[in-house]
């Protein structure tokens, strides 16, 4: 019996050890009521960001602005930690991490999670201020505002990064000072990524041009502008290709922006025939004119030059000039605008009692010029058989026979 009562004695010490010692080094009890704090606080971050959050956005979607809605959104996830840091601040403090003398630094852990979330309120809230912010849309182009967020935010990760090293106790400057010395090796080799970089701020700064502007560089490329990035801009030509075009060449290159057109250009030679009269072509130059200046659809002077002249005599046609200038910039429309006038040019050219001229070639014969008439090869010829011959096709042509 005795015995019996010292084993149960055994194993009820086994049984406190483990409870006293099982988690992690803590009784189970505390460990467990640890873990209940935090999945409270896990419960109670579901409600307060279902209560509060909902209630706030409520009161900024009320608000004539969309600052405040796009920045709540933004700081939904930041602001949903403020539960959760709480709850792991008294979990650590019931397990005794506060303290100086417990095995891991739970102040620390809070200061982690209080830094990650400062930074992480201050990356989301970038994006809404720079896109939706009235004085920074009037001063600077969407471009620049979008690398200035870009910017702020690789700013924001670096400084917060940082932060977290100095709260373990972690020194930055050297680490500082051993990036600064692998920047310059790495600087002496990405001299071409910097030259990118610094010619990506000339376009900016120039407005040469802008997302969704038509764009032709030459001996590059031309078409639509996409994104203008930190390296290269990228450019979709259009057969619908995508070009990434290093933003050096953007800025060496001469640029020609279609889409800051005033106006679309028509540019024809017309050319009618030679038997065209003084009349005739007078009537062409007048109506074809008369036509431009008095369409809605075309600029008239002196806003532009317009001109319709007859303009050279070519190898087979009196050439009329046209230049004029539509409205419009819209390629579609230009293009339908100059069909148009195509139609009435036709119709002006017909009413006029003459035609359009094409490529041809007259031979004149004068009076009294003699015909060439090629000599009987038979008269100079000594070869009877040649002869023979010659007498069989001539007999053959004249009785229809083929061989």
């Amino acid at each position: 019996m005795e015995t019996f009562r010292t084993e149960l004695s055994e194993l009820w010490a086994i049984v406190v050890d483990v409870w006293q010692t099982s988690f992690f080094g803590f009784p189970v009890g505390d460990g467990l009521a640890a873990v209940g704090i935090f999945l409270f606080a896990l419960l109670v971050r579901g409600v307060f960001s279902k209560l509060l959050l909902r209630r706030l956005l409520a009161q900024a979607e009320k608000t004539e602005t969309e600052l405040d809605d796009a920045l709540l959104k933004a700081l939904a996830g930041p602001v949903k930690m403020i539960p959760v840091i709480i709850g792991a601040y008294f979990a650590l403090y019931f397990l005794g991490l506060t303290g100086e003398e417990a095995p891991v630094d739970g102040t620390r852990v809070i200061e982690t999670l209080v830094i990650i979330t400062i930074f992480w309120a201050l990356f989301n809230a970038v994006e809404p201020v720079a896109r939706l912010s009235a004085p920074l849309r009037r001063a600077l182009n969407p471009v620049m505002i979008d690398w200035m967020a870009k910017a702020l935010r690789i700013l924001f990760l670096i400084i917060g990064g940082a932060a977290v090293l100095e709260a373990w106790g972690i020194p930055v400057a050297p680490i500082i000072g051993g990036l600064g010395l692998l920047g310059v090796a790495v600087g002496l080799g990405a001299q071409d990524l910097f030259r990118n970089l610094i010619a990506g701020i000339l376009i900016l700064t120039e407005k040469r041009f802008v997302p969704g502007e038509w764009v032709k560089v030459d001996g590059v490329v031309e078409g639509t502008v996409e994104q203008i990035n930190f390296r290269s801009t990228l450019v979709r030509r259009f057969d619908k290709g995508p070009v990434f075009v290093p933003n050096s060449k953007l800025a060496d290159n001469a640029v020609t922006n279609f889409s800051r057109m005033t106006h679309r250009r028509i540019r024809w030679m017309i050319g009618v025939e030679y038997s065209a009269t003084t009349d005739q072509l007078k009537y062409i130059r007048d109506g074809v004119l008369d036509y431009v200046l008095n369409h809605p659809e075309f600029a008239k002077p002196p806003e532009v030059s317009t001109f319709m002249r007859v303009d050279s005599f070519n190898a087979s046609s009196i050439d009329f000039f046209l230049y004029c200038f539509t409205r419009t910039t819209n390629w579609g429309e230009w293009l339908r605008i100059k069909e148009e006038l195509a139609f009435e040019i036709k119709r002006i050219v017909k009413e006029a009692g003459t035609d359009f001229a094409y490529p041809s070639t007259t031979v004149y014969l004068a009076d009294g010029a003699e015909k060439f008439i090629p000599p009987d090869v038979r008269e100079h010829s000594t070869d009877p058989a040649l002869e023979a011959r010659q007498d069989r096709a001539i007999a053959r042509g004249e009785s229809g026979e083929g061989e």
